[in-house]
């Protein structure tokens, strides 16, 4: 399957829409920021950015040099992640298409940054362009954006116009929405006295960010939290603690990345252009 997938973030949605795509057979390449922030670590492939490498379910992804290194962890039967917050690989891969290299094929892009903005690149960044959420207008500055709110829309595609607003609340757990997301209470550095997947009594310390502590309002068991030793800022979101009482929930992607990767797998297998790429 020569068709290249690259994903424009690591966190946890991305990781779901790539565990899907790689699974099927393609050849997924995630890019990073350089110290990215996302707080479900345990399942995201963008956490092999500080770790060298790191698992999501039954796949591994391993932190690339360039172009050329991903072509190896490819053949390793691995997902390689790759720190380029300018995308500096597009040109790269449109310059080998043009030139007729072997990864001739054209490529697929996948924003998934969730930044809640419009796009710093547009429809003519890929051969197709796939936005995820809020900031993307399916005909202008996308081929097609995917629903991210939770509720009947999830998943869906748009093919002309815009998804639902960003409404800043988080999705209900267990009827808990707002109160699950532990965030910063200053400036500094995260210090944190917990691993994702511990369970976690109502009151205890979690975590603290320039001498004072992180507190949790429920029992639970921590879901997510950012890599240790970030400098955070205070109202940043740097936990997620689930109600539900259950780790395996911490360490399998979601109901809703699964539901938004099925979405971007409608749009890709959609079009008649990429077809005779999608298999050898």
């Amino acid at each position: 399957m020569p068709l290249k997938i690259i994903l424009r973030g690591g966190g946890d949605l991305a990781s779901g829409v790539a565990l899907r795509l790689f699974r099927l057979g393609f050849n997924v390449i995630i890019t990073e920021l350089p110290q990215p922030l996302f707080v479900r670590r345990a399942v995201a492939f963008g956490e092999a950015v500080y770790r060298g490498r790191t698992q999501v379910e039954d796949v591994t992804g391993v932190l690339a040099r360039d172009l050329d290194h991903c072509a190896e962890i490819f053949q390793q039967g691995q997902l390689p992640v790759l720190i380029d917050p300018s995308f500096s690989i597009g040109p790269l891969l449109k310059a080998r298409s043009a030139s007729g290299q072997s990864e001739s094929a054209p490529f697929v892009l996948v924003d998934a940054r969730m930044t809640k903005k419009p796009p710093d690149l547009g429809m003519d960044a890929a051969a197709l362009v796939i936005g995820l959420g809020p900031g993307f207008e399916a005909g202008r500055n996308c081929h097609a954006v995917i629903e991210t709110n939770r509720g009947h829309w999830m998943g869906r595609v748009i093919w002309n116009g815009s998804p639902e607003m960003d409404t800043g609340i988080p999705g209900k757990v267990n009827s808990v929405g707002a109160g699950r997301v532990l965030r910063s209470p200053a400036d500094g550095e995260l210090i944190v006295f917990a691993e994702i997947g511990d369970p976690i009594a109502a009151g205890q310390v979690i975590a603290e960010v320039g001498g004072v502590p992180v507190e949790a309002p429920f029992q639970g068991v921590l879901r997510g939290l950012l890599h240790p030793g970030l400098k955070v800022w205070k109202g940043l979101k740097i936990g997620d603690l689930d109600p539900r009482v259950d780790p395996s929930y911490c360490f399998t992607v979601s109901d809703k990345s699964l539901a938004v990767a099925g979405g971007v797998m409608e749009v890709i297998f959609s079009s008649a252009a990429l077809r005779p790429f999608l298999w050898d």
